[in-house]
């Protein structure tokens, strides 16, 4: 086993990574498919129902993408800190 993987903060650090990805991934589908619903909606015309269906998506990408989007910068720049001081 490496070095790296030995660290429990580098394996934690990568466990967060992966998170933070996959929330990315998550919140930019579900944004995409706030867009494509609105779209829609505006042609079908507006409802209370299309509302919601276009605002739902909408807030749990914005939950999923604020933290995911900071906390992925922050581990790059842990990573790029470590790589700097040669650890």
């Amino acid at each position: 086993m490496s070095e790296a993987t030995d660290d429990p903060i580098r394996r934690r650090r990568a466990v967060v990574a992966r998170w933070t990805s996959i929330a990315t991934r998550t919140g930019y589908v579900l944004l995409l498919a706030a867009v494509v619903i609105f779209f829609i909606a505006l042609a079908v015309g507006f409802s209370g129902v299309m509302a919601t269906l276009v605002l739902v998506p909408l807030l749990v990408s914005f939950a999923l993408l604020a933290p995911a989007i900071v906390i992925g910068y922050a581990v790059k720049a842990a990573e790029r800190d470590d790589r700097e001081r040669g650890i």
